[in-house]
């Protein structure tokens, strides 16, 4: 490749805050819950760069076709890997199915980018031909990223912009519903800083109270790494949503004596359903519903290698708060953070009736400029 920006490139990234920032000049986006891709392309070289510098090329074939039909000969384009799901209402974006997009063989990549295609979404550009743009302004940027690319046609897009925080805190609350992460702040003469946090991200903040029915030794010795979670459903099934492990080492290393009374008397565990004897450590896919319909956590996947994902089966009966910010399908989209201990509260009223779910709102009228 012969171009003025050349890879690796680390994307410029964004800060979190709690609120909208206002500025002169300030510009809002949607936040696009996907995989971050730097497109190069010089001819008909091309390369996806993920966050990290590992390449998404490989795994993305339709992607890199759409690059060479619709963008300029020679350019660098920062953007996102986007899949839509669209067997379930309002198209919606699905992170999980954009997950499984990853895959090691060759014929089951190709399958996945016949049956799963992805879409890529532009929202920055840092070199157009001959021309280097880093150095320019973000509002420049996004003016030459938008004559560049305004023509492209789906699954390629440009995303909507707005220098309206009115506009932008609507967007914030409905476009959640699409499946899309909160807002994007950009400060308008912001030059492209690889790496740095220069922008902001608003995403949601919200809190739910779950059950603590196991935890996971922490890879660096005998402490808590991290508590299991679950919630249970309207018939009683407790299903694993995901973890809390926001906590000092001191407090890590307090709360193996705090859970020591509830690692006894586990022989009827919820997700003890290999008979292991009390004290031992169950295992199943991570992701993989039980066939009674529970989930379960534990066990090895493509995702996290070798990585030992066993856990210490504690008795359901302590209630935690937890902050979380999003749910992908019946489980948190990311890991939970600690916020206090809810003795006062029934293990059996944490269900999911508690957590807040956005209506549904059509992803592509977002991407189709419409939202």
């Amino acid at each position: 490749m012969e171009l003025p920006v050349l890879p690796p490139v680390e994307p410029m990234l964004a800060k979190s805050i709690p609120s909208l920032p206002s500025a002169p000049g300030m510009s809002y986006e949607p936040k696009w819950d996907g995989f971050r891709c730097i497109v190069f392309r010089d001819g008909d070289e091309i390369e996806l760069a993920s966050r990290g510098g590992k390449t998404l090329t490989r795994y993305f074939p339709e992607v890199v076709a759409q690059v060479k039909a619709q963008f300029p000969a020679r350019c660098v384009v920062d953007g996102e890997i986007i899949v839509i799901r669209r067997d379930t209402g309002e198209p919606k974006l699905d992170f999980e199915l954009l997950g499984q997009r990853i895959h090691p063989a060759a014929s089951r990549v190709q399958l996945l980018a016949e049956q799963t295609p992805a879409s890529f979404v532009a929202f920055d550009l840092l070199a157009l031909d001959e021309v280097s743009l880093v150095e320019q302004g973000y509002s420049q940027r996004r003016a030459r990223l938008a004559e560049a690319l305004g023509g492209v046609e789906a699954p390629m897009h440009v995303t909507p912009v707005t220098t309206d925080i009115a506009v932008a805190q609507d967007w914030f609350e409905r476009f959640e519903g699409a499946g899309l992460d909160g807002v994007i702040a950009k400060p308008a003469e912001g030059i492209y800083e690889p790496g740095k946090r220069t922008m902001f991200k608003i995403k949601h903040s919200r809190t739910a109270d779950a059950v603590v029915a196991g935890f996971r030794w922490h890879k660096d010795g005998p402490i808590v790494g991290s508590l299991m979670l679950g919630l249970y459903d309207d018939e009683g099934r407790l299903h694993h949503i995901g973890v809390a492990a926001s906590f000092t080492r001191e407090r890590r290393a307090e709360l193996v004596e705090e859970l020591a009374q509830y690692r006894e008397n586990v022989e009827d565990h919820p997700w003890n359903w290999a008979g292991q004897a009390p004290g031992t450590q169950a295992t199943s896919l991570e992701s993989q519903p039980a066939d009674a319909g529970t989930r379960l956590p534990g066990g090895v996947s493509r995702w996290t290698g070798k990585k030992d994902l066993s856990f210490v089966p504690l008795r359901p009966e302590l209630v935690v708060e937890v902050g979380y910010d999003a749910m992908e399908g019946d489980r948190f989209r990311h890991t939970a953070q600690f916020k206090r201990w809810r003795p006062d509260r029934d293990p059996r009223s944490c269900t999911y009736e508690q957590l807040d779910r956005p209506i549904r709102f059509d992803v592509e009228s977002v991407l189709a400029g419409r939202p």
